[in-house]
């Protein structure tokens, strides 16, 4: 823009009445204002993925095409052909630079909006299977709930048949004394079978019972690992750190590196702000530790 002025204010200079030169400025600083206008527009639209139409492309030459004319004007009307090529570079290099730079914008846009597409696919894909895995945990407890339900009923219909059974024998009894003996024999042997059924039926629940909850502790401790891979994740992929965090959060970054082998020591510096030698003796430690528990040896306390 300066360069224009410089050029282009003599020219108008040299074609404004006596009175009213010290406006010749003006036009060569409200061509490249419009230039620099659109421009910026085109940036903006293109990071929101907006289309302008026909219009800013009608406006982005005219005014490219204007500032052309009015630096090579004097050069031209002086047939000064290496003037006008001078002159020419400017302008021409404005108009190539705006037309590169709008491109750039676009293809830049269109790779954020990629990116943010693919991490919003990758939420996605994290909800719905947190909803699966609490879809199968309350599956679970509702059928340990029906379990526990049937049993019960099972339990008290053991219970009033044993009650019926009791007082059919006790009438009988009353009506048929001389067979009171066999009775009582038959009462004994049908209680032992119901005991011991009972018994076994006892055995069996608890069994079933501790399985259903070694089953559920084994689905815990996955959901448990599963969460503490997430928040892993959720640490590492956040941005770099602006100042060094505290020693507790830096080691706990570094703990999530060591277990996502992908991470490099760079990028837990960064994302610690602490320095790489500090975040290399860490990972020292860590392999020092996994060799002492893969040698089964304990260390001598300090």
């Amino acid at each position: 823009m300066l360069y224009s002025m410089l050029t282009v204010t003599p020219l108008m200079a040299g074609h404004t009445p006596d009175g009213w030169k010290w406006t010749a400025p003006i036009l060569p600083l409200a061509v490249d204002a419009a230039v620099v206008i659109v421009v910026r527009m085109d940036g903006i639209l293109a990071r929101l993925g907006g289309d302008g139409g026909w219009w800013p492309v009608v406006l982005r030459w005219m005014t490219g095409l204007a500032t052309v004319l009015l630096n090579v004007g004097e050069s031209a009307l002086a047939k000064d052909a290496v003037g006008v090529a001078v002159h020419a570079v400017a302008p021409l290099l404005l108009i190539v630079t705006a037309e590169t730079s709008l491109a750039y914008r676009r293809s830049i846009a269109r790779a954020v909006a990629a990116r943010d597409a693919a991490e919003r696919a990758e939420r996605e894909e994290r909800r719905q299977r947190a909803e699966q895995a609490q879809e199968r945990a309350l599956a679970e407890q509702k059928a340990a709930a029906e379990t526990a339900a049937r049993l019960a009923r099972e339990a008290e219909d053991r219970k009033r048949e044993h009650e019926r059974e009791q007082r059919e024998h006790e009438l009988k009894v009353l009506r048929e004394n001389h067979e009171a003996q066999e009775r009582r024999e038959a009462a004994e042997r049908a209680e032992r079978a119901r005991r011991e059924a009972e018994e076994r039926a006892a055995k069996e629940r608890c069994e079933r019972e501790a399985r259903e909850r070694e089953q559920a502790e084994r689905q815990r401790e996955k959901q448990r690992i599963a969460d503490r891979r997430y928040y892993w994740n959720q640490i590492l992929s956040g941005p770099p750190a602006t100042e060094k965090l505290a020693e507790a959060k830096a080691r706990e970054i570094v703990e999530a590196a060591i277990n996502t082998p992908s991470v490099t020591q760079r990028r837990v510096a960064e994302l610690t702000g602490w320095s790489t030698g500090w975040v290399a003796a860490r990972f020292q430690e860590a392999e020092n530790a996994r060799d002492l528990a893969a040698a089964d040896i304990v260390p001598l306390a300090a």
